[in-house]
């Protein structure tokens, strides 16, 4: 059960930071931002976050193909 709870914070934590990511891409775009790489550099690190998010969902309840 520790495990899990592990987890699920770690899961939490990284949830949160793409949300901030969102916030932050946002109002980059609405500054209208020349900085092309800092917004692809951030729309990376979302992407890589959605994975891992996705990967520990799996983790805590696997989806079963009966």
């Amino acid at each position: 059960m520790e495990d899990a709870d592990k987890l699920i914070e770690v899961l939490k934590s990284f949830e949160q930071e793409h949300r901030d990511l969102d916030e932050i891409l946002i109002q980059l775009q609405e500054k209208n931002t020349i900085d092309f790489l800092q917004i692809k550099r951030l729309k990376k690190r979302k992407l890589i976050l959605k994975d891992k998010i996705i990967e520990i969902k799996n983790k805590i309840e696997p989806d079963i193909i009966a």
